[in-house]
């Protein structure tokens, strides 16, 4: 089960679906801004000492781990980390 299906309500693509899958951070961040959307949920953790999240219209959700079946356990903390992203905010996600 992917992870768009715990987030329910939102609408979620992929970095790939949206054939930005060559894209580096910044890069990426201007590209989902400019196409309108509002959480970038990620597993990089260095995102936040790469770039200057603060001036970004973008919130970024990290989650602390990429193992799939841990994730999916902590569903519903990942779902109030997206909720509670507000823009220019970065937030980690704690996954047990």
């Amino acid at each position: 089960m992917p992870l768009r299906q715990l987030l329910v309500g939102h609408e979620v693509s992929t970095a790939y679906e949206c054939g930005w899958s060559t894209l580096k951070n910044g890069e990426l961040l201007a590209a989902a801004e400019a196409h309108g959307f509002e959480v970038l949920v990620t597993t990089d953790k260095n995102l936040k000492y790469q770039q200057n999240l603060a001036s970004r219209s973008i919130s970024v959700v990290v989650l602390g781990t990429t193992s799939w079946p841990r994730i999916r356990a902590a569903a519903e903390t990942v779902l109030t980390g997206v909720h509670s992203a507000i823009p220019g905010s970065y937030t980690e996600v704690a996954v047990p």
